[in-house]
Protein backbone atom coordinates (compact mmCIF):
# COMPACT_ATOMS: atom_id res chain seq x y z
CA UNK A 1 0.00 0.00 0.00
CA UNK A 2 1.34 3.43 -0.93
CA UNK A 3 1.61 6.26 1.52
CA UNK A 4 -0.38 9.39 0.63
CA UNK A 5 2.82 11.35 -0.07
CA UNK A 6 3.90 8.98 -2.88
CA UNK A 7 2.87 9.85 -6.42
CA UNK A 8 3.16 7.81 -9.56
CA UNK A 9 5.51 9.45 -12.06
CA UNK A 10 5.64 8.67 -15.76
CA UNK A 11 9.00 9.41 -17.33
CA UNK A 12 8.84 10.65 -20.90
CA UNK A 13 11.89 10.95 -23.13
CA UNK A 14 12.90 14.51 -23.94
CA UNK A 15 14.50 16.14 -26.93
CA UNK A 16 17.21 18.75 -26.39
CA UNK A 17 16.78 21.80 -28.65
CA UNK A 18 19.17 24.62 -27.94
CA UNK A 19 18.97 25.11 -24.17
CA UNK A 20 15.37 23.85 -23.85
CA UNK A 21 14.25 20.30 -23.13
CA UNK A 22 11.07 19.49 -25.05
CA UNK A 23 9.08 16.37 -24.17
CA UNK A 24 9.72 13.85 -26.91
CA UNK A 25 6.02 13.21 -27.55
CA UNK A 26 5.57 16.92 -28.39
CA UNK A 27 8.43 16.89 -30.89
CA UNK A 28 7.00 14.19 -33.15
CA UNK A 29 6.89 14.89 -36.84
CA UNK A 30 3.71 14.67 -38.91
CA UNK A 31 2.78 11.50 -40.80
CA UNK A 32 3.46 9.28 -37.77
CA UNK A 33 7.24 9.61 -37.70
CA UNK A 34 8.40 8.91 -34.18
CA UNK A 35 12.09 9.76 -34.43
CA UNK A 36 13.35 13.21 -33.46
CA UNK A 37 14.57 15.37 -36.34
CA UNK A 38 18.17 15.55 -35.16
CA UNK A 39 18.65 11.93 -34.13
CA UNK A 40 22.06 10.64 -35.14
CA UNK A 41 21.21 7.21 -36.48
CA UNK A 42 24.24 5.42 -37.89
CA UNK A 43 23.88 4.01 -41.35
CA UNK A 44 23.81 0.21 -41.64
CA UNK A 45 27.22 -1.45 -41.81
CA UNK A 46 27.99 -4.31 -44.16
CA UNK A 47 29.70 -6.95 -41.96
CA UNK A 48 31.93 -7.99 -44.87
CA UNK A 49 33.55 -4.54 -44.95
CA UNK A 50 34.67 -4.62 -41.31
CA UNK A 51 38.41 -5.16 -40.97
CA UNK A 52 39.49 -6.85 -37.74
CA UNK A 53 43.15 -6.33 -36.85
CA UNK A 54 44.54 -9.86 -36.71
CA UNK A 55 48.22 -10.54 -36.19
CA UNK A 56 48.30 -13.27 -38.80
CA UNK A 57 50.78 -13.65 -41.61
CA UNK A 58 50.51 -17.02 -43.33
CA UNK A 59 53.69 -18.77 -44.35
CA UNK A 60 54.49 -17.80 -47.97
CA UNK A 61 55.23 -21.45 -48.75
CA UNK A 62 51.71 -22.36 -47.59
CA UNK A 63 50.25 -19.61 -49.77
CA UNK A 64 52.11 -20.97 -52.80
CA UNK A 65 50.75 -24.46 -52.07
CA UNK A 66 47.21 -23.09 -51.86
CA UNK A 67 47.33 -20.89 -54.97
CA UNK A 68 46.77 -21.85 -58.57
CA UNK A 69 49.84 -21.08 -60.68
CA UNK A 70 49.30 -18.12 -62.99
CA UNK A 71 46.37 -16.81 -60.94
CA UNK A 72 46.04 -14.39 -58.04
CA UNK A 73 47.65 -15.47 -54.76
CA UNK A 74 45.20 -17.08 -52.31
CA UNK A 75 44.24 -14.60 -49.55
CA UNK A 76 42.76 -16.33 -46.48
CA UNK A 77 41.45 -12.96 -45.19
CA UNK A 78 39.13 -12.48 -48.17
CA UNK A 79 38.30 -15.93 -49.56
CA UNK A 80 34.99 -17.39 -48.48
CA UNK A 81 34.06 -20.97 -49.25
CA UNK A 82 30.51 -21.84 -50.26
CA UNK A 83 28.48 -24.38 -48.31
CA UNK A 84 28.87 -26.75 -51.27
CA UNK A 85 32.67 -26.50 -51.19
CA UNK A 86 32.78 -27.28 -47.47
CA UNK A 87 30.40 -30.23 -47.64
CA UNK A 88 32.08 -33.54 -46.81
CA UNK A 89 32.52 -35.67 -49.90
CA UNK A 90 31.27 -39.25 -49.78
CA UNK A 91 33.86 -41.99 -49.72
CA UNK A 92 33.93 -43.77 -53.05
CA UNK A 93 34.82 -47.42 -52.90
CA UNK A 94 37.75 -48.13 -55.17
CA UNK A 95 37.03 -50.59 -57.96
CA UNK A 96 38.95 -53.83 -57.99
CA UNK A 97 41.88 -53.86 -60.36
CA UNK A 98 41.27 -56.00 -63.39
CA UNK A 99 44.35 -57.73 -64.68
CA UNK A 100 44.93 -57.06 -68.40
CA UNK A 101 47.12 -59.60 -70.18
CA UNK A 102 50.17 -58.15 -71.96
CA UNK A 103 48.89 -59.20 -75.38
CA UNK A 104 45.81 -56.88 -74.95
CA UNK A 105 47.91 -53.81 -74.02
CA UNK A 106 47.90 -52.10 -77.38
CA UNK A 107 48.36 -48.37 -78.22
CA UNK A 108 44.70 -47.64 -77.44
CA UNK A 109 45.10 -49.17 -73.96
CA UNK A 110 48.25 -47.15 -73.20
CA UNK A 111 46.63 -43.92 -74.46
CA UNK A 112 43.67 -44.54 -72.12
CA UNK A 113 46.07 -45.30 -69.23
CA UNK A 114 48.03 -42.06 -69.82
CA UNK A 115 44.80 -40.06 -70.05
CA UNK A 116 43.46 -41.65 -66.85
CA UNK A 117 46.74 -41.12 -64.97
CA UNK A 118 46.76 -37.42 -65.93
CA UNK A 119 43.11 -37.04 -64.84
CA UNK A 120 43.87 -38.77 -61.52
CA UNK A 121 46.86 -36.45 -60.96
CA UNK A 122 44.74 -33.36 -61.74
CA UNK A 123 42.06 -34.59 -59.33
CA UNK A 124 44.59 -35.24 -56.53
CA UNK A 125 46.23 -31.84 -57.10
CA UNK A 126 42.86 -30.05 -57.03
CA UNK A 127 41.88 -31.86 -53.83
CA UNK A 128 45.24 -31.05 -52.21
CA UNK A 129 44.90 -27.38 -53.25
CA UNK A 130 41.39 -27.15 -51.77
CA UNK A 131 42.53 -28.84 -48.53
CA UNK A 132 45.46 -26.40 -48.23
CA UNK A 133 43.16 -23.41 -48.82
CA UNK A 134 40.68 -24.63 -46.22
CA UNK A 135 43.46 -25.26 -43.68
CA UNK A 136 44.93 -21.77 -44.16
CA UNK A 137 41.49 -20.14 -44.04
CA UNK A 138 40.64 -22.10 -40.86
CA UNK A 139 43.91 -20.95 -39.26
CA UNK A 140 43.13 -17.33 -40.14
CA UNK A 141 39.56 -17.64 -38.82
CA UNK A 142 40.83 -19.09 -35.53
CA UNK A 143 43.17 -16.11 -35.10
CA UNK A 144 40.38 -13.68 -36.07
CA UNK A 145 38.00 -15.37 -33.63
CA UNK A 146 40.58 -15.04 -30.87
CA UNK A 147 41.08 -11.33 -31.68
CA UNK A 148 37.31 -10.76 -31.70
CA UNK A 149 36.90 -12.53 -28.35
CA UNK A 150 39.62 -10.30 -26.90
CA UNK A 151 37.90 -7.21 -28.35
CA UNK A 152 34.56 -8.30 -26.85
CA UNK A 153 36.25 -8.79 -23.46
CA UNK A 154 37.84 -5.32 -23.68
CA UNK A 155 34.52 -3.73 -24.70
CA UNK A 156 32.69 -5.46 -21.83
CA UNK A 157 35.33 -4.20 -19.42
CA UNK A 158 34.95 -0.67 -20.83
CA UNK A 159 31.14 -0.95 -20.63
CA UNK A 160 31.45 -1.97 -16.97
CA UNK A 161 33.59 1.10 -16.28
CA UNK A 162 31.06 3.33 -18.08
CA UNK A 163 28.21 1.81 -16.06
CA UNK A 164 30.13 2.46 -12.83
CA UNK A 165 30.76 6.08 -13.82
CA UNK A 166 27.07 6.50 -14.75
CA UNK A 167 25.93 4.91 -11.47
CA UNK A 168 28.19 7.25 -9.47
CA UNK A 169 26.92 10.25 -11.45
CA UNK A 170 23.28 9.24 -10.95
CA UNK A 171 23.88 8.64 -7.23
CA UNK A 172 25.26 12.16 -6.87
CA UNK A 173 23.06 14.12 -9.32
CA UNK A 174 19.99 11.93 -9.84
CA UNK A 175 19.00 9.89 -12.89
CA UNK A 176 19.63 11.27 -16.36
Amino acid sequence: MRSPACHRVTLLPTLQKGGDRIPFHLSQKPAGQLLPANRNTPSPIDPDTIQVPVGYEPDPADLVLSSIPGQEMFDPRKHKFSEEELKPQPMIKKARKVFIPDDLKDDKYWARRRKNNMAAKRSRDARRLKENQIAIRASFLEKENSALRQEVADLRKELGKCKNILAKYEARHGPL
